[in-house]
Order: structure tokens, then sequence, then C-alpha cells
């Protein structure tokens, strides 16, 4: 450890002062917001639930694309459950406490390294391939936009479009900055080390 970080380490034991004692506690207002996606996680195990006896109870009168579409519509569900196991064990880790799950079987392998920026660039993937998700589901109802039927006009699908490939870029432009970013830290630690 050098001399710097041994000098920013707190003494085991000691204790903060009152306002950086408040100012450091302060990370436990998150924790009510993490509760809260976990109840919304569960509504999504219903939704996916209800979407799943939906396709069982219609499995002999569905056609195949409407068949596609339910499984795209649980596809869906579980990538945004995904999503929120995500933001809910790398968001409670990283701002709020450590788990300590080291060890432990069930530790999932990206959050050994997890921190702010990879928990960005997991999201932003996340949040692309659920937009894929809605995307292909679109492009799957598209065929009835001539026979006036469909659920989407021209314009909302070239929006779907546009709105997807933003995201896109978005990812690719964090990706990129944090790329810089871990390039300049790793330069600044081999100036040091000479």
């Amino acid at each position: 450890m050098s001399a710097l970080s041994e000098a920013r380490a707190p003494a085991k034991g000691r204790s903060l002062r009152p306002v950086p004692m408040l100012i450091f506690g302060s990370r436990w207002l998150q924790l009510p917001l993490y509760v809260g996606l976990i109840i919304a996680q569960g509504v999504y195990v219903v939704l996916f639930l209800k979407e799943l006896w939906h396709l069982f109870a219609h499995a002999f009168d569905f056609s195949e694309q409407q068949i596609m579409l339910a499984v795209l519509g649980l596809i869906d569900a579980v990538m945004i459950s995904n999503l929120l196991v995500m933001v809910i064990v790398g968001g409670y880790e990283t701002f709020v406490s450590r788990l300590n799950l080291q060890g432990h079987p069930d530790e999932p392998e990206w959050l050994s390294h997890v921190n702010a920026s990879v928990l960005k660039i997991k999201l932003a993937m996340a949040i692309i391939g659920i937009s894929s998700i809605h995307l292909l589901r679109t492009f799957i109802e598209a065929g009835a936009l001539s026979s006036g039927k469909g659920n989407y006009t021209e314009t909302g699908v070239m929006w779907q479009t546009i709105i997807h490939c933003v995201f896109i870029l978005s990812a690719i432009g964090i990706a990129i900055v944090d790329k810089l970013s871990n390039d300049s830290i790793e330069g600044a630690k081999q100036q040091v080390g000479h």
C-alpha cells in the first residue's frame, strides 16, 4: 500500500466526526430505493407468470407469430428482471455497503469486479438488449401496417428504431469514455511506479 493510501485510510475503530459521519451514513437512504426495486421485481415475476399462463392457455389457438410475440414478452420480462438484479445487487454493493459474498457458491461472477463504471456499461448493454426485444416485436407486428390493423404506425416504428440506435451510440460513448478514463489511470500509476 502506498504512503498516500495509508494516510487516507482511517485507523480501524476510529470514529468519524459528526458531519463526515452524517454524510457517509446518508448512503443508507438508498436502502428503501433498493427494497422498492425488489418489490418491482416481484411485480415482474407476477407479470411473467401471467404471460406464461396466457401462452399456455392459448398454445393451440395461437398462430406461430402470436406464440413468438408471447415468448418475446417473456424474454423481455426476464431481461428487465436481470437489469433489476444488476441495479439492486451492484448498486447496493457499490454505493451502500458490502454484501461480503466472497466464497459463497452463488456469488455472481460479475460482482467481484463491479464498480460504478462497470455497472454503467452493464446497464447500458442490458437496456440495449431490452430495446432490441421491443424493436423485434415491433418489426414482427409491422407486417400489419399496410392493413391498418397493427398496433404501430410507420412513424412509431421509425422513432423506435432511432431511439434504439441512440441507445447503442450512448453505450459506445460510455465504453469509450470508460476506456479513456481507465487508460489515463493506468498511465498515472505507471508514472508513479517509475
